[in-house]
């Protein structure tokens, strides 16, 4: 685990990733699905509810809706993901299985791939390149790197999920998000939730403080991308807890996130050993409370607001 990077000192450690909630129209068929292709995870059920879980002991929780959760307008919530120790043998896998491969686009045309090593690699630790770039990788004759490298997936109630490899076990590695300002996002989870920021974060940001952490979107789209167009990968940032990724980008529009409750990825948990600290903690920092400490199974939770309107539980795992 690496060090917390500027995070706030105390009593309290950092809290771990306990789950992502999907709503979902059908729990039961959702969990099944994820475990038949993820051969690590089993279904289970957890606090009463549909369960899928990973074995570094990080769950998928389900909540049953009547109609199709929605996927737009966008929240916080990008996409998440896992990692696998083979992506190709896994790929073709899922393929056989009839699972939705998505393309990236190359930004060559209407041309793609689906695992992002089968174009022009990106440079300076950013996973794409930008027009400039790719005009110049063409005119160096740069290759591909080939192997494994990250791809998408759809599954149920239209998630889209990460596959990435080639990784020393198959696990839930990833929750990748969009903020609205992300190195002020960064800043929050540090104060608030003492996150930890992995070392050679991507992006190589200089430091940020409240009073310059708003930073425009790069001027640049880059590619290999889910979208034609391309996308913006700058500003990012990196964020950790336990071992799962909560890292993202800048927004890709000029509209606020809306609010995650409601929508496919509902909201993030993330366990802590004393919640009534935690609780007090955070309310002396005016943290936005959606629910108040509240009985979830056979323990406790809290629901806050991040700063991109993303919901956050904290679950007391003692």
């Amino acid at each position: 685990m690496v060090a917390p990077s500027g995070a706030q000192s105390g009593v309290l450690p950092a809290p771990g990733f306990h789950h992502l909630h999907l709503n979902s129209t059908n729990p039961d068929a959702a969990a099944a699905w994820y475990a038949k292709e993820f051969l690590s995870t089993s279904k289970t059920t957890w606090a009463g509810l549909t369960a899928l879980k990973s074995p570094n002991n990080v769950f998928v929780l389900f909540t049953k809706v009547d109609q199709p959760p929605a996927t737009q307008p966008a929240t916080a919530f990008w996409h998440f993901g896992w990692h696998v120790t083979n992506e190709r043998q896994t790929m073709a896998r899922l393929r056989a299985d009839g699972v939705t491969l998505l393309p990236l686009y190359t930004g060559d045309g209407d041309g793609t791939v689906n695992i992002n090593s089968d174009t022009f690699p990106g440079t300076g630790g950013v996973l794409g390149l930008t027009r400039t770039q790719l005009d110049e990788a063409k005119k160096n004759n740069v290759k591909p790197a080939g192997g494994a490298g990250f791809a998408y997936i759809r599954g149920p109630d239209d998630a889209m999920i990460e596959v990435q490899g080639d990784m020393p076990a198959e696990r839930f590695n990833h929750v990748h998000m969009y903020h609205d300002d992300p190195f002020c996002a960064q800043l929050w989870y540090q104060k608030h939730l003492n996150a930890a920021v992995p070392q050679g974060r991507r992006g190589g940001a200089e430091p940020r403080t409240e009073a310059n952490c708003v930073a425009p979107r790069g001027p640049d789209k880059t590619w290999p991308a889910l979208e034609v167009d391309g996308m913006y990968r700058a500003p990012s940032i990196a964020l950790v807890f336990g071992d799962v990724s909560m890292g993202g980008y800048i927004r890709q529009t000029d509209k606020p996130a809306v609010s995650t409750r409601g929508h496919l990825a509902d909201h993030v948990g993330l366990s802590v050993a004393d919640l009534d600290a935690w609780v007090a903690k955070l309310r002396g920092e005016n943290v936005k409370f959606l629910e108040q400490p509240y009985k979830l199974g056979d323990t406790r939770a809290a629901m806050i607001e991040g700063p991109s309107r993303e919901a956050i539980e904290l679950v007391e795992i003692k």
